[in-house]
């Protein structure tokens, strides 16, 4: 028997060479017919996804023991049709279907066949999933198109407006005049870079290709450097506090991702809490920890679960932001192989704690 054809006869596991996976342990549910559609196999999760046991379902024909329907209410069997179109047919691209009063699953068929091209069907390999993942995904994804679409549209039409009065009226405007209107058309040209930033991270994080280049990063320095930054742009001095407590072991990371954690944090710091935002860097056993906390209302318990979640804004009012900033942090942390955590600050507000290891550099 080989590997890629799975179980024949009513056992439940598949010879691989030495070896033997037991399909039981497979994530996604299995079923294997005869030729004929007679059920020979039913794995754990199968039974868990189609609400019929194994006991029930074996030796009966699919029809009958898992009569799957696709949307239209159509028999699946007789659309599968396994001995008429082409000879050379050997699979059914995964489908929605489902199982009278059971929700939709996602369905897709192999057909094996004796010779491999062109001979009979002598065994038909169904795998199941959950179709709910993919509802899921299909709503995050809409989510995240209608998000970008609305914070694109505010700066896009900003610059459009400014640029196109400019064009149209350059000489009734003092010089004044024009300086404030291209300021204002060079800030909304970075707030929608920064936006397709985001959107490149998050993309990167879900596929996991973020790429990590370490060199030796001197955290303080970077805290230090983010506050100059935020005082530079308005913010007043004595709303940032930047504590180092003990001697730090020296840290390999990527100084462009550290740089944005601390930018993140500190910016949901300003916009969600109040007083002071304090940044405490200290070393750990196995690295760094860093602290960032403000003096806000904090996070509520019921909460903490869905603060690295794409778009959370904060106890569900929209303060700004795409919501994908803590998102990204908690991607970049993990990353970098560290762990973060949201919890009540000390002193009260929010305390979002990071952990680093001290790493290693990067060769070649």
């Amino acid at each position: 028997m080989r590997c890629d054809d799975t179980p024949g006869g009513t056992q439940e596991r598949a010879d691989c060479g030495s070896a033997y996976i037991d399909v039981d342990e497979l994530p996604e549910g299995l079923i294997v017919l005869d030729g004929d559609g007679v059920v020979l196999s039913v794995n754990r999760a199968a039974e868990r996804l189609t609400g019929v046991t194994r006991r029930v379902a074996l030796g009966r024909h699919i029809g009958d023991g898992l009569p799957f329907r696709d949307a239209d209410g159509r028999d699946w069997w007789k659309s599968l049709d396994p001995h008429g179109g082409l000879a050379i047919r050997s699979r059914q691209p995964e489908r929605p279907l489902h199982l009278p009063g059971r929700p939709e699953l996602l369905v897709a068929t192999r057909l094996v066949r004796r010779p491999e091209r062109g001979g009979p069907v002598v065994r038909i390999v169904i795998t199941l999933r959950d179709a709910s993942a993919r509802a899921r995904l299909e709503r995050s994804r809409a989510d995240l198109v209608s998000t970008v679409a609305h914070e694109l549209r505010s700066p896009l039409t900003s610059v459009k407006g400014f640029t196109a009065t400019l064009l149209a009226k350059w000489e009734r405007f003092s010089d004044a005049q024009k300086l404030v209107m291209l300021e204002t058309v060079n800030a909304d040209a970075d707030r929608v870079t920064r936006l397709i930033t985001e959107l490149l991270d998050v993309s990167r994080i879900e596929s996991g290709r973020l790429q990590i280049h370490r060199q030796v990063v001197d955290i303080p320095a970077r805290a230090r450097r983010i506050v100059a930054g935020r005082v530079a742009a308005g913010e007043r001095e004595d709303r940032f506090h930047v504590e180092v407590r003990g001697e730090l072991p020296e840290t390999w990371l990527d100084q462009d991702k550290i740089d944005q954690i601390l930018a993140n944090l500190v910016e949901n710091g300003l916009r969600h809490g109040r007083g002071t935002v304090t940044i405490v860097v200290e070393p750990v056993e196995w690295g760094v920890a860093v602290s960032v906390r403000d003096q806000g209302e904090g996070v509520a318990p019921e909460l903490v679960g869905r603060v690295f979640r794409q778009f959370w804004r904060g106890n569900g009012r929209r303060r700004g932001g795409t919501g994908l900033g803590l998102f990204i942090v908690k991607g970049l942390v993990e990353a970098h192989g560290g762990t973060i955590s949201v919890q009540r600050a000390p002193g009260g507000g929010a305390e979002f704690r990071f952990i680093l290891p001290t790493g290693a550099p990067d060769f070649g």
